[in-house]
């Protein structure tokens, strides 16, 4: 039973660091058009907004997944996740930038609850209805949120496997959402069955993110040397 909260407390610590990290650089995002003193105080503002948001959204989930059906539901909802985590070019520029400390406040707040959604849906999962493992995946998220954002980046570009790793954790957690479906328990009784379920998913998503990245790499190649080549044509 220790091993079992071990092993799904590391999942949140490592869901907390790939996704609340991303919520932590909207932040930063929202509040640059402003003065330093009220960037920091849409940094201090912002972030308890979110995290209230992440607490009351977080029991919300815990209990909501006690309903028949959305452990399947948000099993499928956390696989998509985490194949967009891997294809995502993170791109931010769509967070706009606030023009006083109010307008930026709302953006941080509205932004965070939707972008927050998978952070959620990620630690119920992982929880598995624990209680304790909700409250210290929270706890964690908070320093993540407040102060972590530019140690993520820095240890995301130097070692980019952090996200994959992340990816597989949410797969896996996904994965582990939908045997634990309570009327799919008679397809998933066999163990053998469970577990390779477990692995298949983890490797589709990440098969099938890595095919998508190649796919874009390419275009992305070609369409530079399409614009070398009317380049060099225009200046002859």
């Amino acid at each position: 039973m220790e091993m079992e909260f071990l092993t799904a407390l590391l999942a949140i610590i490592m869901i907390d660091l790939v996704l609340a990290g991303d919520n932590a650089i909207l932040i930063g995002l929202a509040a640059r058009n402003l003065p330093k003193q009220q960037q920091k105080k849409v940094i201090l503002w912002g972030s308890v907004g979110a995290i209230a948001i992440r607490v009351v959204a977080t029991l919300a989930v815990v209990w909501l997944l006690e309903i028949p059906g959305l452990h399947l539901v948000g099993g499928l909802l956390l696989i998509i996740i985490a194949y967009k985590l891997l294809v995502d070019d993170g791109d931010h520029g769509d967070v706009k930038a606030g023009a006083n400390f109010w307008a930026a406040l709302r953006t941080v707040l509205i932004a965070d609850t939707l972008m927050g959604l998978d952070n959620v849906l990620a630690v119920a999962g992982a929880s598995h209805g624990n209680m304790t493992l909700v409250v210290l995946g929270l706890l964690i998220s908070v320093p993540v949120v407040m102060w972590g954002s530019t140690i993520i980046l820095k240890w995301i570009d130097r070692y980019p496997i952090i996200i994959t790793i992340g990816a597989a954790i949410l797969a896996w957690t996904a994965s582990k959402m939908i045997v634990g479906e309570g009327f799919l328990s008679g397809i998933f009784a066999n163990g053998f069955v469970k577990y390779g379920f477990e692995i298949l998913v983890i490797v589709a998503v990440i098969g099938l993110a890595k095919l998508k990245q190649a796919k874009n790499q390419k275009s992305k190649s070609e369409k530079s040397q399409k614009e070398s080549v009317l380049a060099n044509t225009g200046s002859n």
